[in-house]
């Protein structure tokens, strides 16, 4: 018997739904319902959404090897060996060979004695942080740690105090206030080194210092400075040469390695521990073999000449934004979540992909344009956004009401050619470049 119209008139299946439609109603209103949409082209500079081709300034594929041939080519070859999924989780089914070979070429990357991969950074984080901390525990946590890092907090059951942004002073009030009052306790102090929404560093100086100082444990979340900072792109911690005075190192390998999964790095009894009391490690299937693959030539192009020449590419574009960004990401903080969504329209009709950050990804009050740079971007196209987005900020007065035809940097009308669009005022400069042969 067909169960479905009397599914439809159970009440409380009713009820549900109305809440469910209660609820995206007020995320509509407030400006912060998000929806998928589709594109049919590979990582890399460019997007296509419903057939219109756009430069891509959204992604995390800092060097650009999301779509580099011998990574390619790496995926293939293990997916032709050992199939399209490992089948169940790495404590059942057993370590497929690439995953051990990156686990070994991760732990050498990092200088510890171990890592060991997940099936994303999301997982790393709250894995750890669930494992290695209790209720009898003490985390502080920068106010401005991405959503993974909380999470994990939380599932631990510790005490959590944030402490303010990038401020040493807050955090050690914090350590002074957990060594007074949670004596007992172990103290761990998380943060990220490149902040994934606002792109600035981390003071890992000063934090590393007052770890030792007030016997703290630091988990640092390298998952934006990996591939971009440090020698070979090692990260914040490398560069600052403080990277084994760090006791847990968390990276990604979906954003400058192009793959997809996250690791956690450091002493042999850190990552036997995390076999053993990772729940998202313990209870996932694991990652393809052909994702681990991936990473593992990335890493090593990442680690290599061709690696450093694309840094040195990233931090020229980098140099085209104002202010420069310190690794890969430009905020263009707006403010208010519809403000936001209209100069992402507007940079969309101006051919760049550049999607509005609103809450909870960030706080209330400032919405933004998160401009992301990749080596796979052609200066000109960097030069021609910057050129754009301070108009995009303080709107000039348009000289016309259809938005297609304006100049966003100084209100004259845009004239269309082929393969380029420019403005028509002769001081203006403005103009955006296309490659004819991907539209």
């Amino acid at each position: 018997m067909d169960s479905a119209p009397f599914a439809v008139k159970n009440p409380c299946r009713l009820m549900f739904e109305d809440h469910l439609q209660k609820t995206l109603a007020d995320l509509e209103t407030q400006h912060r319902r998000r929806r998928l949409f589709v594109s049919d082209l590979a990582t890399g500079p460019l997007v296509r959404f419903e057939g219109k081709t756009r430069h891509n300034f959204a992604s995390n594929d800092y060097l650009g090897l999301a779509a580099h041939p011998q990574v390619v080519a790496a995926a293939l070859e293990a997916t032709r060996e050992f199939g399209a999924g490992a089948g169940a989780s790495r404590l059942v089914i057993g370590t497929q060979r690439p995953h051990r070979e990156l686990e070994e070429k991760i732990a050498t990357f990092k200088n510890t004695a171990a890592a060991l991969v997940f099936g994303s950074g999301y997982a790393s984080s709250t894995g750890a942080l669930q494992a290695l901390a209790t209720k009898n525990d003490v985390i502080l946590l920068d106010k401005l740690s991405h959503a993974c890092l909380v999470d994990g907090a939380r599932l631990s059951g510790a005490t959590i105090r944030p402490f303010h942004h990038n401020d040493p002073a807050h955090l050690e009030h914090h350590l002074q206030w957990a060594r007074e009052k949670h004596r007992q306790a172990r103290v761990f102090i998380v943060t990220e080194s490149v902040f994934s929404m606002d792109g600035d560093l981390a003071p890992l100086r000063d934090i590393v210092g007052l770890k030792d100082r007030y016997g703290a444990v630091l988990l640092l979340d390298e998952a934006h400075a990996v591939g971009v900072l440090g020698r070979g792109g090692r990260g914040l911690a490398d560069q600052l040469g403080l990277a084994h005075r760090i006791e847990v190192q968390m990276g990604t390998l979906g954003k400058a390695l192009g793959s997809s999964g996250g690791y956690l790095a450091g002493s042999r009894a850190l990552i036997d521990l995390l076999v053993n009391r990772a729940r998202s490690f313990i209870f996932s299937t694991a990652p393809p073999a052909a994702t681990a693959a991936a990473a593992s030539a990335a890493l090593d192009l990442c680690a290599g000449p061709e690696g450093d020449q694309r840094r040195a590419k990233l931090r020229g574009l980098a140099a085209l934004l104002d202010p420069a960004p310190p690794a890969a990401i430009h905020p263009v903080i707006i403010g208010r979540e519809e403000d936001t969504l209209q100069a992402a329209e507007q940079m969309a009709r101006l051919g760049f992909h550049l999607p509005a950050i609103r809450p909870p990804t960030v706080p209330a009050g400032t919405s933004r344009l998160r401009v992301s740079l990749s080596a796979a971007h052609d200066p000109e196209v960097v030069r021609t956004l910057a050129a754009a987005l301070p108009a995009i900020v303080a709107p000039a007065t348009p000289q016309n009401d259809n938005p297609d035809t304006v100049c966003p940097v100084c209100g004259a009308a845009l004239i269309s050619e082929k393969c380029k669009v420019v403005c028509r005022s002769a001081t203006c400069g403005y103009r955006i470049v296309f490659n004819c042969s991907e539209f």
